[in-house]
């Protein structure tokens, strides 16, 4: 064999993880407690988009506005599920993955932990001058005295021959695990939440009303365990809307506040009682809450076609184009009518005023002058029986548009309507008329049975964290020889010498002179 052939052989070869190898690593990259920190704050991070884009459970008539002013935005939106981020397929990853680190760093520490309570206070040093802190005195104590002094401190004692071992502050490591079992507690709460919970987004009108079953929502995102028996009976009335704005000022025409006045029915035998359902303010039913998300306006519109029957008449919901001002636009679909369907895209103006070159705006949100706008009046077919779904806030797909015959547009279109007034169609097609104005509000209902377990589980990783910054780990020991009394002590928190110091002279006073402690 030649001398490189043993060197070659000699020389340290590569580890081979093999498969089992590599699982092992995984799972302890996984568990460690910086992994965790970075899932915590990839969670957090996560939620992020959450709270900046608009969320179809939420806010749909903003989702909505995306999709009309921006279309291709919105499908990039919807790709990445930022209309949906709490029920995407990546943030249900980082939610398994932080779940799964918690648990392998609880469960070791705990380990640890039980076997450091059953384990007994470590034998004194011979030198305790060495110690961070010491002291000597002279004295007749005894290690009997000198242990029932330090338990009343509250310190866990062991004695051995002209020695004492005492330490405490166990509460901190205790804090760390209440904190992170606290964290799984929020997790499972949520999971608990998405599999036994529902919530819906519902559009009700002044005069109109809601009873809580599947058909009633216009979007229903039921947990994997809920069915349509699952949903608690109740229904309830819109009976009137109010809204209040500031009148002067810079900030004139804020929104101050707004209410809903419902007539509710806690279930199908229960009397009728009267509800004032506010924001932060939910009508709660068994466990089930209803939130006031927002509101808009509605114009009553008639439509009567060329042979004089009503093809329409009724609210039409308005989408809120600019929220200052509550300027909204309408869409008004009569497929009905006869002898061709007719179509019309309106504006609402609250509070009508013209400008200096003709136009009409809208001056204040509330309806002091409430006006309609035709922007632009068809007659066609509208396709709403093609089968093919359709936005309320849209009147037809850009390839049927196309196809429709415009009977008022641009400089054809009238001025803005108010409450009674009517415009009559050209070529005889119809009549339209703007009758009466009313509110809407959105709303949120949702059943979350893990909203009481996460407060919970929040309020203990909070009482965790204090624990944990507020409690120091300390160990004392005293060794007596003769008329001599050494006592020394160090602390197992770094940055905690401070604090310590006091407490450390305070227990040589009271071994000293046999005072209690009053602290």
């Amino acid at each position: 064999m030649t001398i490189d052939e043993l060197k070659k052989q000699q020389a340290p070869q590569p580890a081979q993880f093999g498969v089992l190898g590599w699982l092992r690593w995984g799972w302890r990259t996984l568990t460690a407690m910086k992994t965790a920190l970075v899932l915590l704050f990839l969670f957090a991070l996560a939620s992020i988009p959450g709270s900046l884009v608009p969320q179809r459970g939420v806010e749909p008539d903003k989702v909505a506005k995306i999709y009309q002013n921006n279309p291709a935005l919105a499908e990039w939106y919807d790709r990445l599920s930022l209309f949906d981020v709490f029920q995407s397929p990546w943030f249900a990853a980082i939610y398994l993955l932080l779940f799964t680190s918690l648990i392998g760093c609880i469960i070791p520490r705990t380990s640890t932990f039980v076997r450091e309570l059953r384990r007994r206070p470590p034998a004194a040093p011979k030198n305790l001058g060495r110690l961070p802190y010491h002291s000597s005195l002279d004295g007749d104590l005894t290690v009997e005295e000198a242990a029932k002094r330090l338990r009343g401190l509250r310190f866990r004692v062991d004695t051995g021959p002209g020695w004492v071992s005492a330490e405490k502050g166990y509460l901190r490591e205790v804090g760390n695990l209440l904190f992170h079992v606290s964290l799984l507690g929020i997790l499972v709460a949520v999971g608990i939440g998405s599999l036994y919970g529902y919530r819906g987004n519902v559009l009700v009108v002044e005069g109109d009303g809601f009873a809580n079953t599947v058909a009633a929502y216009d979007r229903y995102m039921p947990g994997s365990q809920v069915s349509a028996e699952s949903l608690e009976p109740f229904s309830f009335q819109l009976t009137d809307f109010s809204a209040s704005y500031q009148l002067q000022g810079q900030k004139r025409g804020q929104e101050l506040d707004y209410s809903a006045y419902l007539k509710v029915n806690d279930s199908p035998g229960a009397p009728e009682r009267a509800y004032e359902l506010k924001v932060n303010e939910p009508l709660e039913i068994d466990g089930t809450q209803t939130y006031l998300i927002g509101h808009g306006y509605a114009p009553v519109v008639k439509v009567t076609d060329g042979k004089g029957q009503v093809a329409f008449d009724g609210p039409v919901p308005c989408l809120i184009e600019s929220k200052p001002t509550l300027t909204s636009a309408c869409v008004v679909k009569a497929p009905d009518a006869q002898p061709s369907q007719l179509g019309f895209v309106l504006g609402f103006l609250p509070t009508s005023v013209q400008t200096q070159d003709g136009t009409f705006v809208s001056a204040f949100p509330g309806a002091i002058n409430p006006e309609l706008q035709i922007v632009g009046a068809f007659s066609g077919d509208l396709g709403v029986r093609s089968g093919r779904p359709q936005s309320v806030y849209e009147l037809a797909p850009p390839e049927i548009m196309k196809k429709l015959n415009p009977l008022v547009m641009g400089s054809k279109a009238p001025k803005p309507l108010a409450v009674g007034q009517s415009f009559d169609l050209p070529d005889g097609a119809g009549k339209i008329e703007f009758t009466a104005v009313k509110e809407w509000m959105t709303l949120q209902i949702a059943h979350d049975p893990g909203r009481v377990p996460a407060l919970v589980s929040s309020a203990a990783a909070v009482l965790g964290i204090v624990l944990s910054l507020m409690i120091r780990r300390r160990r004392l020991w005293v060794r007596l020889d003769g008329t001599t009394v050494q006592i020394g002590g160090l602390t197992r928190t770094e940055g905690s010498g401070a604090g310590f110091s006091e407490e450390f002279a305070g227990i040589v006073k009271i071994l000293s002179s046999g005072e209690k402690d009053v602290r």
